[in-house]
Parts: C-alpha cells; structure tokens; sequence
C-alpha cells in the first residue's frame, strides 16, 4: 500500500488541480462579461478582447479562451508595467487603472488594458486585467497613414481610472471629448472594469469555499507545472539551429521577416535579427506583440494541451533588435501594427517545419481584413457629404487559413488572431451601409493534396448614396501565402471598385458616391502535391463551389463538370496514371 505522505502528496495535487480548473472558470466568466457588456461590435461580435488574472508579482496564471493572442500574451508582459508605477503594495480597494500606451499595452492606442487588484480579508491577493480594442481614440483614425503615435490618437499613460470606487471623470471627459464615437468609448471602458469586478467577486467567493487566505501555493503549483510541463514538450524536439525568411508587402516597399530558432533543452529562442527596419508609416509592431505572436507560433505546435500561462510562456524567448519593423521604439507610427505582427505565427510555423516536417500548416492569410469605413465631414477628399449620416466603424473579416496537416484550410477564417467575422447585420444596424455580397471567392484556396481554406469577397456601398472613405490595412496582395510539401500558393488579395479602379492595400481612400467597394480577400496555401488529392474531394470542391471546373482541370487534373460528372478516363490521362 502507498505510505500516508504519498497518499497526502497524491490528494494535494488532485486538491490543486481542482483550483486550478476554478481559477481557469473564473477567468472564463471574466471574459463573458465584456463580451455581453461591451458596446462596440469588435468586442461584442468580434471578440477582439482578452481577460486573465495574475499574482502580486504580475505573473499571467489564468486566462479566458475567448481572446486573441496579441490581446493575451502582450497583456502578459503589460501587468508588470502597471506593477512597476503602482506597486501592489499601494494599490487599494475600488483602485482600477488603466493604459493604451502601445509599449506598455498590446501594440496600438485602439486597445485599452485595464488592471484591477483584488482583495481578500483587507489584503490584496491577486490582479484581474483585460483588454479590448475600442472603435475610436481619435487623430487620424484607425489605418496606416500616421507617421508618428502622436497622430494616431489619444495616448493615455498608466494611471487611475478609478480611486477609492470612484471614477476618473477627468479621464473621461478627456476621451469623449477626443474620439468620434463616444458613448461606444466609454462604454467599452465601464466594460473592462465590470469584467475585472466579475473575476474578482468570482475569485474570492472560491477562495473562501476552498479556506485560502492568499494564493502563493497555488501560484507557485501552477507556473511550475505549467513550466516544466512546457520544457518536456520542447526537449521532445529535435535540437538544433533553424532559419526561415518571409518577404510580405508592407506599406512603401515590401517587408522581410527573418527568424533564427534555437530548440535546446532550456527552451526556444527565436532572433528576429535580420528583419526589415522600421517603416515610416504606421505598421510598425511594438516588442511585445512580436513576443505575443511569436510564442503563438511555438504554442501551436508545441505544448498545445499546457494552458497558457507565465510558466508555458517562460520557455520561448523572442528577441529583436531595435530599430527594426518588429521591435518599433517611440514614437513610431504602430496603429496597423497587425498587419505586420499577425505574419509571425507562419514565419516562426516555417522555422519549426523544418525541425519536424509533417507536423506544421501551409501559410495562410493571417493579416487579419478588416476596412474601416467612415463617412463624415473631411473624409471623403473634394466631394461634399452634404446631410448625410457622419459614422466610422470597423468590420472584422478575414481570408482563408493554409491547409493542416491531414485536412483542408479553413475558410474566411482568422488565425492566427481567432476573432469571428462581425456578421453583416450588425455593421448595417450600427452604419449606413450596404453589403450587397459576401460570399466565398472560388479558386482562392492554394491547390495541394489538401487545399488551402477560401478568402471571401464583400461588396459594400454607403446606403444613403454619398461618397465614403475606406482605411485599408491589408497585406498578401502582392506576395501570397505559400504552400508547404509541393502545395500551390493561395491567391494574392484584390481591393478595388466594381468600376475597375484599384485601390491600395493600405491607406485611406475616398469611394464616390454611387460606387460599389469590392474586396477580395487573399486564401491560404496548400499542403501537398495538388494531383494527390482525391478526385472525389475535387468533384465536390467543384459542386460546392470551392474550385471552378476550369481550375480542377488545371491545378488537380481532374476533368469535372459543372454538375459533378467526373471523366474518368480524362483524369488519369490528365494525372499520367492511365
């Protein structure tokens, strides 16, 4: 029989799994809370948002599933900087605090972080903080064009946004004087201290349920296991020293990104040495989203069942040199920082590809396609708006995913961001606008024994026939996403108006006033050789929509018509095997 210590050592680690498995829910209803209390549709519909809760010393323990990595790991390191002005020693019950600083945030004005301590019994125990991107900070608006962060929007330091229970009516009044959507601002503020609230009321009733007066064991439990767990999912790696380059299109020249990963048994380095310097236009990418996102693109693959912690997140170490577009220093224009630091998951994918081969996605889209359009008083170039409504909102959506291993990429999907597509209805409530169509863009998936997921095509018009501007942040229109193993590139993106005229991938740019917006948005690569592919799964690619008929006979050699009738005979002479 197992002595009385082993029996007590087995029933603690069950009794610590269990509160860990709690502080995981409580971070969960955290997040739900902002969600259904937020005001703009990026939080709301979107889920652009993250939520976790820390120890004294700023270390990540919990956070919610619903999130984006930027979002969550970028606030993983942005607690430490609350922590480094207001010690947790001086914070005070009712305290909440606030930034949107990019450097000490995640990566741009358009995210609020807010950070909460909680109490237990008159002592702090624990930190709650959460982020979400707000429709507006005002300056220039959401887009690419600032050339410095002072253009961008209203910069708010880390301070109080509330003291004692109270909040910072200065602070607000500041906002709402600065931004074109006030009340949604505000809004979204009030929502990021409800949520931290929820998780504080939520962690202290657990806490007196499981008698604990501080959470420094649980602490201690959750970053080792977390961390050693990590380590013996990295040691499992082939060692050694991995190289990979990325060339995408930027804003006035195209972007290289250059990674040199080192597997060891200590973890994984990642060196961005070599990378593009920084543009003079607002894409450049603020450390700590280059660490966001690079740990991703490890966490993908490796240690995927570990929850996502500060003791997971130890191991991978990401480094840049400054100066360059992927560790951009104040005060470098950061606004569109995404559509750079989004491409890092697939350049760091391509790195461990070549340590574990099978295991790893084709490139997808990843810069995430979201216009924002606005129409207002100034906006619209030398047309006059005349009465019609003044609005800005921003649409979340996206190309398709490369192919995985063992299946197709996912379609008009985001990753490595993980928002949802903003579902049409909800931009047409809240702006006077039309999407006439949205559907998926056939033959945009790279051709591959597994296809690569379909980017989509919008059309959109304003619905009161004025003239409109667009804010494009869009990349993967000159250079696609590759395929990996023998798959095809997916196809590059379009941004143009059903007139012909073609409209850059970044910048803002009036539409005239009768004129349709089209976007055609970029697919994922493929995974294999195209002619491997079953011909069943091209017949119903075909029915389906997916792939024209005159693609399956080009890219995969299967001869098809429209209604599925498949020439056999014709494809295996198409293919050489008949």
């Amino acid at each position: 029989m197992p002595r009385l210590e082993e029996r007590n050592s087995a029933l603690q680690q069950i009794h610590m799994q269990i509160m860990w498995n709690r502080l995981l829910s409580v971070v969960e209803e955290q997040a739900q809370t902002l969600i259904r209390t937020a005001f703009s549709t990026s939080v709301r519909e979107a889920g652009d948002l993250s939520a976790g809760v820390f120890d004294l010393d700023g270390r990540m323990l919990a956070q919610a599933v619903t999130g984006t990595p930027g979002h969550v790991n970028a606030m993983a390191a942005s607690v430490g900087f609350f922590l480094d002005k207001y010690p947790a020693r001086e914070m005070r019950e009712g305290d909440v605090f606030i930034t949107n600083d990019p450097w000490m945030g995640t990566g741009h004005l358009h995210d609020f972080t807010v950070v909460t301590p909680t109490f237990h019994k008159g002592q702090a125990v624990a930190l709650f903080a959460s982020t979400s991107h707000v429709v507006d900070v005002g300056g220039i608006g959401f887009g690419p064009d600032g050339r410095q962060v002072y253009e961008e929007g209203l910069y708010v330091p880390i301070m109080p946004l509330a003291k004692d229970g109270e909040m910072n009516q200065s602070l607000l009044a500041i906002v709402a004087a600065n931004v074109r959507e006030p009340v949604q601002v505000e809004g979204d503020i009030y929502s990021l201290a409800a949520c931290n609230d929820t998780g504080s009321r939520r962690l202290r009733d657990m806490m007196k349920e499981f008698e604990l007066a501080d959470l420094a064991m649980l602490s201690r439990h959750v970053i080792e296991s977390s961390e050693r767990a990590m380590l013996e999912e990295i040691r499992a790696l082939p060692f050694g020293a991995y190289e990979n380059a990325m060339r995408v299109d930027g804003y006035e020249r195209p972007v290289d990104l250059v990674a040199r990963m080192v597997i060891g048994a200590d973890g994984i380095d990642i060196d961005f040495t070599g990378s593009s310097p920084v543009s003079t236009y607002g894409i450049n990418v603020p450390i700590t989203y280059t660490q966001a996102y690079a740990s991703f693109g490890v966490r993908c693959i490796v240690g995927g069942k570990v929850p996502n912690n500060a003791g997971s997140l130890a191991p991978i170490r990401v480094t840049a040199p400054p100066g360059t577009i992927l560790n951009a220093e104040h005060p470098c224009a950061v606004a569109a920082r995404h559509a750079i630091g989004q491409m890092l998951p697939d350049v760091v994918l391509g790195c461990l590809h070549q340590a574990i081969g099978e295991r790893v996605p084709a490139e997808g889209t990843s810069c995430l396609w979201n216009p924002v359009v606005l129409g207002g008083h100034g906006l619209v170039g030398e047309a006059e708006y005349g009465d019609a409504t003044p609005f800005a909102v921003g649409m979340f959506h996206s190309g398709g995913t490369g192919a995985r291993p063992g299946k197709d990429g996912l379609s008009a999907t985001a990753f490595p961001s993980g928002v949802r597509n903003t579902p049409v209805e909800i931009n047409e409530s809240v702006a006077p606008i039309i999407v006439w169509r949205k559907e998926y863009r056939e033959d945009s998936g790279g051709p591959g024994r597994h296809r690569g997921g379909l980017g989509q095509v919008m059309e959109i018009t304003h619905a009161e026939g004025a003239p409109f501007a667009i804010s494009t942040m869009f990349d993967r229109v000159t250079y696609p996403a590759r395929g990996r193993g023998g798959g095809a590139p997916g196809q590059c993106g379009d941004v143009r108006l059903q007139s012909g005229a073609r409209l850059k991938a970044k910048g803002r740019q009036p539409v005239a006033s009768g004129e349709r917006l089209v976007l055609e948005m970029p697919g994922g690569g493929g995974l294999g050789e195209a002619f491997s592919r079953p011909f069943e799964a091209v017949v119903e690619d075909v029915l389906n929509g997916l792939v024209s008929v005159e693609a399956a006979r080009r890219d995969y050699g299967v001869a098809v018509s429209a209604a599925g009738i498949c020439d056999e005979v014709e494809t295996r002479r198409l293919r050489g095997t008949g």
